[in-house]
C-alpha cells in the first residue's frame, strides 16, 4: 500500500485524539482518550502533570491500530495541534521541573515593575500601560519567576505543551511558529521570536535561549523516535510535520482559507476567525494570531468562556437534563435543544452579556457577565437560549470589529467545536448573523487542519489551496430565517450593543472594589 494517509494528533482540553484521514480529508479511524482538564492546588489555579498528556497521546494512538481499515503502512506523515497557551518547563533532558500551568490557570503576578523607558512613554500616551501590565501580570513565565525562583533558575527550556509533546516524539527543542500562542516575547508581525530591542522582553524577562527553535507550518519538526515509536506504535523514521495551534487548524479544516469566510468555533473558548495576508491588529497590542497556512494571520475575536458556558449551565441548572439523559441513554446536550425550541426568538426580552471571565482587550479585563430583562414570564429555557444568543451577540461584535479594521465582510460562515453539534446553536448563528451556516463534513475539524499541514509538508497535495479543496468539503448548511434576523437585527443593534457601555462604569468600579481578591493568588 502506498504511504498516503495522514496521522493528525490533537490534544485538546478535555481529550487526546488519534486521527488517520486519507488523502480527500475522509476521516478513516479515531481513538478518543479522555484527559482530566487540570487540578487545582490552589483557588484558581490550573495545573496538570505533563505525563497524563504524553500517557493520553500514546494511548489515544495504540488504540487507533486496533481500528478497521488502519495500516500503519499507508501512513505518510505524522502531524499535532494542542490546546493552546498551556506552558511547561523542562531541564537539559526534557523532563518536566513542574506541573504544567493549563491555559485555563487563573493566577496572575499583580505589582510588578512597569515597562519603562521610551516602550513605558508610548503606552502611556497611547493609553495602553493597563493592558501591558494585564499582560505581565498574566504571564505564566512572570509568575514562576517570581514565585518559584528555583524551578525558574533551572529551566532549559520553556515550552508551550506542542513543543513538549514534539520533544517527547522527535528528541528534539522544536516547535511550529503556527503553536505561538500565549505571554512569551514573540513578533506576531514577523512571525519569529521578537528581536532584543522589542517591548515584550521587558514585560516577559527570560534569556532567548530559554526558548524553542521555531519553524512554519508544513515544514518538518524532525523524525519520529524509536523510542517514541516504542511507546506509540507510530512507526519510527516517519516525518512530523509542523501544524498549528488548535483554533488555527480548526480554521483551515472548516475551508476558512478566504478572508470572506468567518470560522465560528464553539469550543471551551468561543471565538470568531478570519485568515489574511495582512497584520492587522483589531484592538491595539492585541495581535493576530499565526495562521496553519505559512505566512498567514489569523484575526480573532475571543469569548474566554465561550461555550463553557453550557457545561456551566449543565452543571448548575441541569439536573432535569442529567437524569433524562442517563434515562435515556444519551448524552445531556443532546437534550438542550429541545430547550431552546421551547422558547421565541429573542428569548422574550431576556438579554445575556457573556463575559462569565474577562479579557484582555475584548471586551476588557474589568468586564463582567450580565443579564437584563428578567420578568415573571421567564423559565430555565429562557436563560439557556439568552446564553446561546448572548454568545453569538458577542461573536457578531467581533466580526464588526474584524470587518471595521480589514475592509472585507464576512458573507459565510462556518461552524466548528462541539457546539457546532447543536442544531439549534447553528440556527440561532445563522439568525442573528443574517448569514449562510455551514458545518464542516467532520467534526474533528482542528485534527482535519493538521492533516491538511501534513499533506502539504511531504507534497500529497502541491500547496494550500489545493489541500484544502481537496480536504474540506461542506456539511449541513442552515439558511438565516428573514423575520428572526430582523428582530435578532434591532436587539442587537438597539440593546446589546450599549449593554457594556452603560455597565462599563459599574464594572470598573466592581474592578476596583474585588482586585484586592485577585492580588492574593
Amino acid at each position: 500500500m502506498d504511504a498516503e494517509n495522514l496521522l493528525a494528533i490533537d490534544n485538546g482540553t478535555q481529550s487526546v485524539r488519534a486521527l488517520l484521514f486519507d488523502p480527500r480529508g475522509k476521516l478513516i479511524a479515531r481513538h478518543r482518550v479522555p484527559i482530566k482538564p487540570y487540578v487545582s492546588p490552589s483557588p484558581g489555579f490550573a495545573e496538570q502533570d505533563p505525563q497524563v498528556f504524553w500517557d493520553a497521546l500514546c494511548q489515544a494512538c495504540l488504540g487507533l491500530w486496533n481500528k478497521p481499515g488502519v495500516e500503519r503502512s499507508s501512513i505518510a506523515a505524522v502531524s499535532l495541534t494542542t490546546q493552546r497557551s498551556t506552558v511547561v518547563n523542562v531541564d537539559r533532558d526534557g523532563q518536566p521541573l513542574r506541573p504544567a500551568i493549563v491555559w485555563l490557570d487563573q493566577r496572575r503576578t499583580e505589582g510588578l515593575p512597569p515597562v519603562g523607558g521610551l516602550w513605558g512613554l508610548a503606552f502611556r500616551l497611547a493609553g495602553a500601560r493597563r493592558t501591558v501590565a494585564y499582560l505581565q501580570a498574566e504571564a505564566e513565565a512572570n509568575w514562576i519567576r517570581t514565585h518559584q525562583a528555583d524551578i525558574w533558575q533551572n529551566t532549559y527550556k520553556f515550552l508551550f505543551l506542542s513543543g513538549y509533546l514534539t520533544f517527547r516524539l522527535t528528541g528534539r527543542f522544536v516547535d511550529s511558529i503556527g503553536c505561538q500562542v500565549g505571554y512569551v516575547p514573540f513578533d506576531y508581525k514577523r512571525q519569529a521570536w521578537a528581536k532584543a530591542s522589542d517591548w515584550k522582553w521587558l514585560a516577559v524577562p527570560m534569556n532567548p535561549e530559554i526558548l524553542p527553535d521555531l519553524v512554519p507550518p508544513a515544514s518538518q519538526l524532525g523524525e519520529i523516535t524509536r523510542q517514541a515509536s516504542q511507546e506509540t506504535g507510530i512507526p519510527a523514521g516517519l516525518p512530523l510535520i509542523a501544524a498549528a495551534a488548535d483554533k488555527a487548524c480548526e480554521v483551515i479544516g472548516a475551508g476558512c482559507l478566504e478572508p470572506q469566510i468567518g470560522c465560528l468555533s464553539f469550543g471551551t473558548t468561543a471565538t470568531i476567525n478570519t485568515t489574511h495576508k495582512k497584520y492587522t491588529e483589531i484592538i491595539p497590542l492585541i495581535p493576530p494570531y499565526p495562521s496553519a497556512v505559512p505566512g498567514y494571520y489569523s484575526l480573532e475575536a475571543q469569548i474566554y468562556r465561550g461555550f463553557w458556558m453550557v457545561s456551566w449551565f449543565l452543571e448548575e441548572f441541569g439536573l432535569q437534563e442529567q437524569r433524562q439523559a442517563k434515562e435515556r441513554r444519551v448524552e445531556p446536550e443532546a437534550l438542550f435543544d429541545e430547550l431552546v425550541r421551547a422558547v421565541p426568538p429573542g428569548s422574550d426580552g431576556l438579554m445575556l452579556q457573556p463575559f462569565w471571565s474577562p479579557g484582555l482587550r475584548f471586551p476588557g479585563p474589568e468586564a463582567r457577565g450580565a443579564v437584563i430583562g428578567f420578568n415573571d414570564i421567564h423559565t430555565r429555557e429562557h436563560f439557556y437560549r439568552a446564553i446561546l444568543e448572548g454568545l453569538v451577540y458577542a461573536l457578531r461584535e467581533g466580526a464588526e470589529r474584524t470587518t471595521q479594521k480589514t475592509g472585507v465582510p464576512i458573507t459565510e460562515l462556518r461552524i466548528a467545536g462541539g457546539g457546532s453539534q447543536s442544531d439549534m446553536g447553528m440556527q440561532i448563528s445563522a439568525d442573528i448573523f443574517g448569514l449562510p451556516t455551514v458545518r464542516p463534513h467532520v467534526y474533528e475539524a482542528s485534527g482535519l487542519g493538521a492533516a491538511i499541514d501534513g499533506a502539504v509538508g511531504v507534497g500529497i497535495h502541491p500547496d494550500f489551496s489545493t489541500a484544502i479543496q481537496e480536504m474540506t468539503h461542506l456539511g449541513d448548511l442552515f439558511e438565516p430565517d428573514p423575520g428572526n434576523h430582523r428582530l435578532y437585527d434591532e436587539l442587537f443593534s438597539r440593546i446589546y450593543r450599549h449593554m457594556y457601555r452603560q455597565l462599563l462604569p459599574l464594572y470598573e468600579e466592581l474592578y476596583r472594589l474585588t482586585n484586592k481578591q485577585h492580588k492574593s493568588l
